[in-house]
């Protein structure tokens, strides 16, 4: 399975090369030491594309205990800041007071987001309202969800609820964390004027409140809502989200059979989730300008008593579901292949000095919400790179969290046909069900059909990207499981950590080295994929434990080397040259004995052990 050296012809170097078209890494690192990057399991070069920081340690087993000792005591490496575990993060950040409300009420509001995408639209929304806005000034504060794993950061986040006036939250699915959501938010909700709570776990959607509209029966039989979202799910598999966002297309036909006030709040909420998707600095100022002046006795009292008039909201403008994407097309997005094709195949691609008929090409998954606010040079960073080297790409994302769809659509052409060569998953959440509930059965049908390569790159999401790369302990454990291994059962591959996010301001930022490692090992794959059988170059690695000669290749009731020999000769009548390798089940047993083979197997799993007990 390695295009790095020939069966007989052994070059252990090979095996460690991290440009080689094929690279070995082994999940028990990944398994083992969740967020280690103390301790690699072979050496600096294998730690460094993936979940560590590529710094080298003699002492490998005494650095494993040491880092299983960090995760076992669960440490706050936080010092004076509010971070949330292995985070140094601090909602301060995102803090924005009025410098002058010259004499206008003032409407606070608290949000709690899974990732930062939104501090920056959400600061200059509100920057806006307060430069603007004649009828209210706006206080804000947002919490990413795992900063409430610190004492400091939830006793803050408690004091902050009990002062506002608007709760918002999203994304908010790790159970532990929504229940500490749900703890501070639910005894308040009679006093705050408007709760907020966009897909999350039903705990949490139960506590929405937009005037007489609430969820509060949410996944009980008499909801309107969970009627909807279970006649989804039954009639095409929807997810929750999905659900949330058929009900938006429908919502006009769910509206008429309710009276006009309830209809009036249920709308005002799907429009708040539609300026929510939309994502941009005019978008979430529309949703803030809705809420204070419909829903906060403030603001409501201060217009009434001064007679002045109402803002008419803008319509949300927000992007189709699905679609493809692309920095530099002259239209935002493109709803099917043919007209993407026709002008990246016409007009791109040439003035890019890219061969369509020979490039291979890659096809990008997205996160919706990092093109709706803008937060999104980590994904032109790595298409350009991607393009630098001759490749065509097709960048695809889906409003919800279910990428199946738009790969289904959009990774095919017109005959059915896969246009890919293979895939990298940039949003690094599992293709079906994100972060939330993924549905790895259906995740595998829709790669096996389209069976090509398929890379789930890591952004971090839970740390800076300064926090990462000062960390002993490397990837935040909850992204290890989200990022690394739920993304593993769909059968996603080489989880390199390709952003950061920048401390301050919350934006992603690529991380140019391994940017350029992402993009030269998709190109590899993607040439694996086209290169002939004959022209591949192939390793077979056999197990040796406990490390010695005679136990090269033993494995309880398994005939390992019968089993080498059929796949030599399947390969052999598949076209692929095995050169001399010997061709029987004999030779191949006194092949394990020949110097150069026998030494490098023993001093390979040996090295292997050592690494791990």
């Amino acid at each position: 399975m390695i295009d790095d050296c020939s069966v007989s012809k052994f070059d252990k170097n090979s095996l460690l090369d991290t440009s080689s078209p094929f690279f070995y890494y082994s999940t028990w690192n990944r398994w083992q030491v969740p967020a280690s990057r103390s301790s690699a399991l072979f050496t600096t070069k294998i730690a460094s594309p993936t979940v560590g920081n590529g710094v080298e340690k003699k002492d490998s087993f005494a650095n494993l205990q040491s880092a299983l000792q960090m995760v076992a005591t669960d440490p706050q490496i936080s010092e004076g800041g509010r971070g949330g575990m292995f985070t140094a993060t601090n909602s301060e950040n995102r803090r924005v007071i009025p410098e002058d409300v010259r004499g206008r009420p003032t409407m606070k509001i608290v949000y709690v987001v899974l990732e930062s995408q939104y501090q920056s639209s959400m600061t200059a929304a509100v920057k806006r309202i307060n430069a603007g806005s004649d009828n209210m000034a706006v206080e804000c504060v947002g919490y990413l969800l795992e900063e409430l794993r610190n004492e400091d950061a939830f006793e803050q986040f408690k004091k902050d609820v009990e002062e506002a006036n608007v709760f918002i939250g999203s994304l908010i699915f790790i159970q532990e964390l929504a229940e500490k959501v749900t703890e501070v938010v639910e005894p308040l909700r009679d006093q705050l004027d408007a709760v907020l709570v966009f897909p999350s776990m039903p705990e949490v959607m139960r506590m929405n409140k937009v005037g007489t509209f609430t969820m509060k029966n949410l996944g009980q039989s008499k909801s309107v809502v969970s009627d909807f979202m279970k006649k989804k799910k039954q009639e095409d598999g929807s997810s929750f989200e999905e659900g949330m966002l058929k009900l938006l297309r429908t919502l006009p036909k769910v509206l008429k059979f309710l009276p006009s006030d309830k209809a009036a709040d249920a709308r005002t909420f799907m429009m708040s989730f539609q300026y929510w998707l939309g994502g941009s600095p005019e978008n979430l100022e529309s949703l803030m300008l809705m809420v204070g002046q419909d829903y906060v006795k403030p603001v409501i009292e201060s217009i009434e008593a001064k007679g002045k008039e109402k803002v008419v909201m803008e319509e949300p403008v927000v992007l189709p579901d699905k679609a493809i994407w692309h920095p530099v097309a002259p239209d935002i997005v493109f709803e099917n292949n043919a007209k993407y094709m026709e002008w990246y195949d016409k007009e791109f691609c040439p003035e890019a000095g890219i061969d369509v008929k020979t490039a291979p090409t890659v096809g990008v998954i997205l996160q919706k919400s990092h093109i709706n606010t803008k937060d999104d040079t980590h994904y032109v960073s790595l298409i350009s790179e991607l393009e630098s080297r001759g490749a065509r790409v097709v960048c695809i994302y889906s409003g919800g969290l279910d990428f199946s769809g738009p790969v289904e659509e959009y990774f095919y052409d017109a005959q059915g046909k896969p246009i890919v060569d293979t895939v990298i998953n940039l949003t690094g959440f599992a293709l079906v069900g994100g972060p939330a509930s993924q549905d790895h059965k259906k995740a595998a049908q829709v790669l096996k059909k389209l069976n090509r390569p398929y890379m789930c790159a890591v952004p971090l999401v839970f740390q800076s990207f300064e926090e990462w790369q000062a960390s002993e302990l490397g990837l935040h454990p909850v992204q290890v499981a989200l990022q690394v291994s739920l993304p593993e059962i769909d059968g996603a591959i080489e989880p390199i950590i390709f952003a950061g996010r920048e401390g301050a301001t919350g934006r992603s930022v690529p991380l140019a080295d391994r940017v350029n490692l992402l993009a030269d090992r998709a190109m590899k794959w993607a040439n694996l994929r086209i290169k002939k059988n004959a022209e591949k170059k192939m390793a077979i690695t056999i197990f040796s434990f406990p490390p010695d000669k005679g136990n090269v290749g033993t494995a309880a009731y398994l005939d390992v080397f019968n089993s080498i020999l059929a796949v030599l000769k399947q390969m052999k009548s598949e076209g692929y040259d095995i050169g001399d390798a010997p061709m029987t089940k004999e030779e191949i047993m006194e092949v394990r004995f020949e110097k150069n083979f026998g030494s490098f197997i023993e001093h390979f799993s040996h090295f292997m052990c050592k690494s791990l007990y």
